[in-house]
C-alpha cells in the first residue's frame, strides 16, 4: 500500500531527517534535492503521479553539478497527486524547492476539488504548521505527504458538518488580497495562455492586459494570489514587478470584496505598429475608463506615475 511505502521512506531518512552543516553550499543542497526526487519517483512510479513543471529541470541540475552548465538551473517545481483512501478523494500537492532547500523553507500547497475554500485553507494552514516544526537541513516532502495521508480525512469530513446549525464553528479570518502587476510587455501566446490557465485554475479573479505595457490584476485569498504570482514569474520573468497590493481581513468568502467576476484577458486598441515587431503601446485612455468601471482609478498613477485623465477630456 502507498502508506507502507511512505513509512519505509523513513528508514532511509529517519524522523530527524538530514542534518548537515548550516553553511551547506548550493551544490550540496541541489544534490539533496535530487536524492529526494529519486525517492519520490520510486514511491510514485505511475505516470502522472509526479508532474514536473519543467520536465528537463532534473537534467539541468545534474549538468550544473557536473560543471557542464554554468547558469543556475531552474527551481524544482512539481505536483504530486495523492489518493486518499477514506474518504475516496484526491489531493494535488504543489511543491516548490528553493535552490537552498532544505536549508530554506519548502513551499507547499494542497488542493482538492472535494474541499470548499475554507476547508482547503485550514488544510494548508495545518500542513504549513507541521512543516514549520522541521529544522533547517531536514528533507520534508516525504513527511508532508505522510501528514496529508494521515490527517487530511478530517478536513473532508468536517466539510459535511460546516453548514449544520449545531456546529456553530468560529469564523476563520482570512486575508483578501489584490495585486497590481506591471510588465514591460506581454506578447507571447504561450505566456498569455499560461497566465490565463493559472488564473482560472486558482480561485482568483482579475485580468491580464496584453501588449505594451502589460498589466495584470489578480484578487482573491492571499494564498491563492501569492501562488499565482509565484507561478507566472517562473522560471525567470525579469521585466515584471508587483507595483501595488491591497489587502483586508475578512471572515467571509471574500465575494463582496471582488471587483471582477472572473479572470480574463483584456484586449485594448493599440497606438502604432513599428515594422515587423508588434512593438506598440496600449491605449491608456481606454484602460483608465476600464479601471473607472471597476472602481480602481486610483491605481493608474501608481502603475504609470502620471495623474489619470479621462480619455474624452
Amino acid at each position: 500500500m502507498r502508506s507502507s511505502r511512505l513509512r519505509n521512506c523513513g528508514s532511509s531518512f529517519p524522523a530527524g531527517g538530514f542534518r548537515g552543516n548550516m553553511s551547506a553550499s548550493m551544490k550540496e543542497c541541489l544534490q539533496l534535492q535530487l536524492l529526494e526526487m529519486e525517492m519520490l519517483f520510486s514511491m510514485f512510479p505511475n505516470q502522472g503521479e509526479v508532474k514536473l513543471e519543467d520536465v528537463n529541470v532534473l537534467t539541468h541540475i545534474k549538468r550544473y553539478l557536473e560543471g557542464t552548465r554554468e547558469a543556475l538551473p531552474p527551481k524544482i517545481e512539481f505536483v504530486i497527486t495523492l489518493q486518499i483512501e477514506e474518504p475516496k478523494v484526491k489531493i494535488d500537492l504543489q511543491v516548490t524547492m528553493p535552490h537552498s532547500y532544505p536549508y530554506a523553507a519548502l513551499q507547499l500547497f494542497g488542493r482538492s476539488s472535494e474541499l470548499d475554500r475554507q476547508q482547503q485553507l485550514l488544510l494548508n494552514k495545518g500542513l504549513t504548521s507541521y512543516i514549520g516544526t522541521f529544522d533547517p537541513g531536514e528533507l520534508c516532502v516525504c513527511a508532508a505527504i505522510q501528514w496529508l495521508q494521515d490527517n487530511s480525512a478530517s478536513y473532508f469530513l468536517n466539510r459535511k458538518l460546516v453548514y449544520e446549525p449545531a456546529t456553530q464553528a468560529k469564523p476563520v479570518r482570512n486575508t483578501f488580497l489584490r495585486m497590481w502587476i506591471y510588465s514591460h510587455h506581454i506578447y507571447q501566446q504561450d505566456l498569455r495562455k499560461k497566465i490565463l490557465d493559472v488564473g482560472k485554475r486558482l480561485d482568483v479573479t482579475g485580468f491580464c492586459m496584453t501588449g505594451k505595457p502589460g498589466i495584470i490584476c489578480v484578487e482573491g485569498f492571499k494564498e491563492h494570489c501569492e501562488e499565482f504570482w509565484h507561478t507566472i514569474r517562473y522560471p525567470n520573468w525579469k521585466h515584471i514587478s508587483c507595483k501595488h497590493a491591497e489587502s483586508v481581513e475578512t471572515e467571509g468568502n471574500g465575494e463582496d470584496l471582488r471587483l471582477f467576476h472572473s479572470f480574463e484577458e483584456l484586449l485594448l486598441e493599440a497606438h502604432g505598429d513599428y515594422g515587423l515587431r508588434n512593438d506598440y503601446h496600449m491605449n491608456l485612455g481606454q484602460f483608465l475608463e476600464f479601471l473607472k468601471k471597476h472602481k480602481s482609478e486610483h491605481v493608474f498613477q501608481i502603475l504609470f506615475g502620471i495623474e489619470s485623465k479621462s480619455s474624452d477630456s
